[in-house]
């Protein structure tokens, strides 16, 4: 792991396209040129952010790559909540793609042939699980995920939980519902952490404009950071996300103890593709509005020391 990869850059603002171009920025892009993308947004239901990735979100994300002039970008999702081209007809995701020119997939109408076994080997998963060819054979892949905490057992649904959307609910033609082993299981966030074991992200963008600190992942109560977030690695990602929900008052179970502690980022740890501890952490302001955020947030990392 390199020192690029601990770093987390922030930016406060409200403007989507401004801030988004500024952390871009601060990724070596011109490695992309010529190549296909896959992107990994949050378009897990149809309801409108924080609950799901802002189109315009993807817009600014799809424009900074087309300036650069990768050969093919391809969108592409599993929604959780809902049928998953129906959520993205109506988040606009497929208007966006006919106006920009890139490619919007439901992976849930994949054949069984685009998919790919990962085995149980050390993992939680009962039986193991399928993951999209599409993310394992792109050669450059980018997140983004919403700020957020969730429910349904995860706890937070940020980077880490966002790949959840990557893994076959059932593989076509098969009765096994993988979802459900998920859901039911004691296990569930050891489970999300291990999903990121098997594929690779160049970065990931956090919409942090709004954020949700109790319920989630489709409604909660609202409050407004105005920030936006990248960094290379997830974990370090995740748990700066979670510091941020946390200086914003979180009412769940996340708002104890420490960041490292809690499941999702303690396997991810232990599976050693991201940082394994808060001081491995580099917080890197892009503006000046940031600052008082990222005093707060490495006050809440003090606590992890």
């Amino acid at each position: 792991m390199n020192n690029k990869s601990r770093k987390v850059f922030l930016v406060k603002t409200d403007d989507r396209n401004h801030g988004i171009n500024k952390l871009m920025g601060q990724f070596n892009l011109d490695k992309f040129k010529g190549d296909k993308v896959a992107i990994k947004a949050n378009f897990n239901s149809a309801d409108p952010f924080p609950a799901s990735t802002h189109i315009d979100t993807v817009r600014a994300i799809v424009n900074k790559l087309r300036e650069i002039e990768v050969s093919e970008i391809v969108l592409a999702e599993r929604s959780g909540m809902g049928n998953t081209q129906d959520v993205l007809d109506k988040m606009g995701v497929f208007k966006l793609s006919e106006e920009l020119g890139f490619e919007a997939l439901a992976l849930d109408r994949e054949d069984r042939e685009e998919w790919v076994k990962i085995k149980k080997d050390g993992m939680h998963w009962l039986k193991g699980f399928y993951i999209s060819k599409l993310f394992l054979e792109t050669k450059r892949v980018i997140q983004t995920c919403c700020l957020k905490t969730h429910r349904f057992g995860g706890h937070f649904t940020l980077s880490l939980k966002n790949s959840v959307g990557l893994v076959a609910k059932r593989l076509p033609g098969g009765l096994y519902n993988y979802m459900a082993e998920l859901h039911m299981s004691p296990y569930q966030r050891q489970m999300i952490a291990e999903i990121n074991d098997h594929y690779h992200v160049d970065f990931v963008i956090m919409d942090a404009i709004k954020a949700f600190i109790n319920k989630g992942p489709e409604q909660g109560k609202l409050v407004q950071p105005n920030l936006i977030l990248a960094s290379s690695d997830r974990v370090a990602l995740d748990a700066v996300g979670v510091a941020v929900l946390r200086n914003y008052g979180a009412e769940t179970d996340i708002s104890k103890g420490k960041i490292f502690d809690l499941d999702q980022i303690k396997r991810a740890s232990e599976l050693e593709f991201g940082v394994k501890s808060a001081d491995q952490i580099e917080l890197i302001s892009l503006n000046g509005e940031v600052e008082a955020d990222l005093r707060n947030i490495e006050k809440i990392f003090k606590d992890e020391l």
